[in-house]
């Protein structure tokens, strides 16, 4: 059964009392799945409120309690997995199995925040004078005003709140209209852990506005915001002129590099996997190839062999790997990418069409060829099509992939262990990983620099954000 749906404020979930609601669909299917309920300006101003009442307390607690209470919620997390990801597929489209390792792996973002936030140190300093101490505190930043897209509904949302939580801070989310059922089910979860009132609140409703409402607000201080560069620009804009810190993690369009001496077959497997998981709806998804002149033709012939045994169709059938788009106008969008190529000379060699008349299903599709200044090779797709382009040099593949304002994410593949530092230090991406996929792991930073973002939810990094330094000196 669907999630019930409703707003989750001081410890109470809320729904009814004449408040707007909006239809939640299913992207296979087109059905109305939920309806959800939008918080109006009263609801804000009490969620507000109890954020800041339950500070004061919280900044406070020790940090074995609010270890343990994080835990608790892995530990729910993964007794619910199942049902928690079933609910994903429905509102957001990717298959089952995706969906529920997606809950699985949250839980170990949890548990990491629950070990870290019991060492969040400060410092001595030795004094110039006798008679003097000097101490640096770190010390929660406050009340955060969260906000977390609908690719992974459950993960953006979950590492906002274990990282803010785990520091000290309350937090005010809204997550994704589009797919709302995890972080209703996350807020559950809290609950039931015995997370005190006031310390986690879930609202919903028309985003520009609450984000406005939330961002203007002298109660928040520290904005958390995960989402397209546009939304992300303006959102720290608007922070910025109030003097409130952010962690923005944006879009990106990673670069592919494949060197003529690396392991080709390996390379095409794990790319093909990489690129169409969650219909290549993730921020760090591989987009732009660039494969060096020699391995060029076979890794191009191993990649296509790989997705034509991609099984697309609704996420709740078995053995599917690639569900549908979450939204309608997203098709429409990624189509718009096809024209372009077309228009240009590029060859398609997979795919480029809309697949049936119900749902949102578009073929994985692979582009050739297609111009440096395309819109395929320059913006970011957000969807089931990539592009891939010869080139001869290492030093020409780093400037192609350095080209864009994007710098998210970067793949590399080599065997040469000169190659593998120079990728690594030359690509200007805040992650790079070379011959494997490496991203995302609870015990390590992921965000990006230039277009795509700063700061880092991750590792030892994941309480950068949440904390503020405080010196204190004194004598005698």
């Amino acid at each position: 059964m669907y999630e019930d749906l409703c707003l989750y404020i001081n410890g109470h979930f809320l729904k009814g009392g004449g408040r707007r609601e909006q239809d939640v669909f299913n992207p296979a299917t087109d059905e109305v799945i939920g309806k959800l309920p939008h918080a109006g300006n009263a609801d804000l101003d009490l969620a507000l409120e109890s954020a800041q009442k339950a500070f004061q307390s919280w900044k406070k607690s020790s940090p074995l309690e609010r270890s343990k209470i994080l835990r608790k919620v892995a530990e729910l997390a993964r007794a619910r997995s199942k049902e928690i990801g079933a609910n994903i597929t429905l509102d957001m489209g990717k298959p089952v199995a995706e969906a529920v390792g997606e809950v699985n792996v949250c839980a170990e973002h949890a548990e990491w925040a629950a070990e870290e936030c019991r060492r969040i140190y400060g410092r001595v300093i030795p004094s110039r004078s006798e008679g003097v101490r000097q101490f640096v505190l770190k010390e929660p930043i406050g009340v955060v005003a969260a906000f977390s897209p609908w690719n992974f509904p459950f993960n953006q949302a979950i590492r906002k709140i274990v990282s803010a939580l785990g520091a000290g801070c309350t937090i005010i989310i809204k997550g994704p209209e589009d797919a709302p059922s995890a972080v209703v089910a996350i807020a559950r979860l809290f609950h039931e852990a015995g997370l005190p009132p006031g310390c986690l609140n879930v609202v919903w409703g028309v985003p520009s506005e609450v984000s406005t409402y939330l961002i203007n607000s002298p109660v928040v201080r520290k904005i958390s915001f995960t989402g397209s560069v546009p939304v992300g620009k303006q959102l720290a804009a608007m922070a910025g002129s109030l003097m409130k810190p952010c962690t923005m993690e944006l879009g990106g369009h990673s670069p592919v590099i494949v060197m003529d001496d690396a392991d080709v077959d390996a390379a095409a497997d794990i790319m093909a996997s990489s690129k169409f998981r969650n219909a290549g709806q993730v921020c760090v998804s591989p987009t732009r190839f660039y494969v060096q002149e020699k391995a060029y033709d076979k890794f191009v012939a191993r990649f296509l062999d790989k997705i034509k045994t991609l099984k697309v169709g609704p996420g709740t059938e078995p053995d599917v790997k690639m569900g549908p788009l979450a939204h309608k106008r997203r098709v429409p969008a990624i189509a718009g990418f096809v024209e372009d190529a077309n228009a240009r000379g590029a060859k398609i060699l997979a795919g480029g069409h809309k697949m049936g008349e119900r749902g949102n299903f578009f073929e994985p599709t692979v582009v050739a060829e297609a111009p440096d200044d395309s819109m395929l090779m320059t913006k970011e797709p957000f969807g089931p099509i990539l592009g891939v382009k010869p080139f001869k040099t290492l030093d020409e593949a780093i400037e192609r992939a350095n080209s864009l304002p994007y710098g998210l994410a970067a793949y590399a593949f080599t065997t040469s262990t000169r190659n593998a530092t120079k990728l690594g230090d030359a690509l200007e991406s805040g992650m790079v990983t070379i011959n494997h996929l490496g991203f995302a792991l609870a015990e390590v930073p992921f965000g990006g620099v230039k277009d795509s973002g700063y700061g880092s939810e991750g590792g030892s990094e994941t309480f950068d954000g949440y904390l503020v330094t405080k010196f204190v000196t004194q004598k005698g």
